[in-house]
């Protein structure tokens, strides 16, 4: 590629809002996530010789999606004394995770990014992009970003199909409203959020007595391992929704995918996708 051509590319990418990988000597090389989220994202968007430890969340299946590709490397149980150890030049971190730690490192010289839990998707993927420039791959952003519109897009009921009413249960029976992530993925995916009609919009359980008096189509039931039941199993036993059983179908979904956003997104839709054809074609 002569000077100018790589001039022009280059141009290009800055109108649409990809910068060039930086230099390898102005990346930071030694990156560690205390987050079980900001470890997807590395995992992403890095250099695995960038990577120098994970979060211990990403040795445990019921809250990670990453386990087999984070098997490589060191983990930390997010004490400052174990980051301060390993010479980060650059921490990712979540607001979930503990103050005392974030504080620590920052007042010893350690460069600490921390990320809130994103609320829209638009949020998620602004959260891309912005670790994939703290890496120094700024193209890795772009890409991924790109994949997971993608997803979104294949993921998307067709045109005339009608929403399903669809009621999610997570451990102990919690459950997302529409003005949620999660909410966000179900009106994508053609799922009509039955918490509404319970006024719930945000986070919080649905009583027994809502269910039995309006059920939803759908009941999705969040699982932690195959091998576990789900809190939609335990209630399923309740005598008081025998009378319902005939009118709203049940699935599970791994709950894992509904813990972090970014590329976790494109399993995510395409598992509700799924669930949505498999029982709209069982009703037809």
């Amino acid at each position: 590629m002569t000077l100018l051509t790589r001039r022009h590319a280059l141009a290009a990418a800055a109108a649409l809002g990809v910068g060039a990988p930086a230099a390898a000597q102005d990346r930071p090389r030694r990156v560690v996530s205390i987050n079980s989220c900001t470890d997807v994202m590395l995992l992403d968007l890095a250099d695995p010789g960038q990577i120098t430890a994970l979060s211990h969340y990403c040795r445990q299946a019921d809250s990670s999606t990453v386990v087999e590709r984070a098997r490589p490397y060191p983990i930390t149980y997010e004490s400052a004394e174990e980051v301060l150890a390993l010479r980060p030049d650059l921490v990712l971190a979540s607001r979930h995770n503990a103050l005392a730690t974030r504080q620590a490192l920052t007042r010893l010289g350690i460069r600490v990014e921390v990320f809130a839990t994103p609320e829209t998707v638009d949020e998620s993927l602004a959260q891309v992009r912005k670790v994939a420039g703290l890496v120094g791959h700024p193209e890795r952003g772009a890409a991924l970003v790109a994949r997971i519109e993608a997803a979104f897009a294949a993921a998307a009921p067709r045109l005339g199909t009608r929403p399903v009413s669809t009621l999610i249960f997570q451990a102990n029976g919690f459950t997302a409203g529409s003005q949620t992530l999660i909410g966000e993925l179900m009106r994508r995916t053609g799922l009509a959020n039955a918490a509404d009609r319970y006024g719930l919009r945000k986070w919080g359980n649905v009583r027994l007595e809502n269910l039995v008096a309006d059920p939803p189509e759908l009941l999705l039931g969040g699982q932690a391992a195959a091998d576990r039941p789900t809190w939609a199993d335990r209630l399923g036993h309740h005598p008081a929704l025998a009378a319902i059983s005939g009118r709203m179908a049940r699935d599970v979904l791994p709950e894992s995918l509904f813990l972090c956003g970014g590329s976790v997104f494109i399993p995510a839709v395409q598992r509700l996708a799924a669930v949505r054809d498999r029982y709209l074609a069982h009703r037809a």
